[in-house]
């Protein structure tokens, strides 16, 4: 998939919104790419490998950790001594450490991969992550409550995280599994990315849009993951390093907007910036690609 046929799903997405005014379609869409296309596609990807492929990627996982550090450390820094007792500080750290990477990530990460089984590492290690952090520092700074266990249970029982459990798990063991099954998987799962991006075109809006808030989320979210990772990672394999660097500079995810909206925390404002944000990545990896 190129760039203009993913900015085409955009258009078809945002178009097929105004023309459906009921979100009942665009909920079904949800739930059969998140709870069965996706899974399909991670399994199938994940299963492909073995042991030494995992362990020759290493480096993935750790910087999971790395960037969830430094983006949760920045937005919090820059919280408490800038914006002080603004809610839009929680906001902002929730923005800065949930990215979108698997309905932006997987497209973007195939412009320079054949292979993206590093990019769907990265993605649902980070969401195993970050959800519980996320869902807790939203409920810190609004009126409401968390309950960090139940969100973490809550991440670990979504359908795309336990195919890549259920397939690592089968890597380690040694379990192969025919490529005459493994291929239809993989080919039905790979339908998921352009209606990932097909959704997250009907999820548009440039209500309550602010150019500070913009740039306090691109610095966090984007500018600083994708320079630590373009200096400290430049040289390592294609596959490590384009996957790393695409997943880590992904702009906030619908997910991150719908957990602020549940907390009421400045969704509307988070909504616009992260539209805004996703434009710019696309033309940000788009300019890459091209001198590549």
């Amino acid at each position: 998939m190129n760039i203009a046929e993913m900015l085409a799903l955009i258009a078809v997405g945002y178009v097929l919104k105004r023309l459906v005014k009921s979100e009942k379609p665009f909920d079904y869409l949800r739930i059969l790419v998140n709870d069965f296309l996706l899974a399909l596609f991670i399994f199938g990807n994940v299963a492909s490998k073995d042991l030494n492929y995992l362990l020759s990627i290493k480096t993935v996982f750790l910087y999971v950790f790395l960037i969830i550090a430094i983006s949760l450390g920045f937005s919090y820094i820059y919280g408490r001594v800038v914006l002080k007792n603004d809610p839009w500080a929680g906001a902002l750290m929730v923005l800065s450490v949930y990215p979108n990477t698997a309905a932006l990530g997987f497209p973007i990460a195939s412009l320079f991969l054949d292979d993206i089984t590093p990019a769907i590492l990265y993605s649902t290690t980070n969401s195993m992550i970050v959800i519980p952090i996320v869902t807790f520092i939203a409920a810190h700074y609004s009126s409401g409550g968390a309950n960090v266990k139940d969100s973490f249970l809550k991440a670990l029982k979504f359908p795309p995280t336990v195919a890549n459990l259920f397939a690592l798990a089968l890597v380690i063991a040694g379990v192969r599994i025919p490529s005459q099954i493994l291929e239809p998987i993989r080919t039905v799962g790979w339908l998921s990315i352009p209606l990932l991006i097909i959704y997250f075109g009907s999820r548009i809006t440039l209500r309550s849009f602010d150019w500070r808030k913009l740039a306090e989320v691109g610095a966090f979210r984007i500018a600083i993951p994708f320079t630590f990772v373009f200096l400290t990672l430049r040289w390592a394999a294609p596959g490590v390093f384009y996957s790393v660097l695409v997943e880590a500079s992904m702009p906030p995810a619908i997910a991150a907007n719908a957990i602020l909206a549940q907390y009421r925390l400045k969704a509307e404002e988070a909504i616009s910036v992260t539209f805004v944000l996703t434009l710019l990545v696309i033309g940000l990896f788009m300019v890459l690609k091209a001198f590549l």
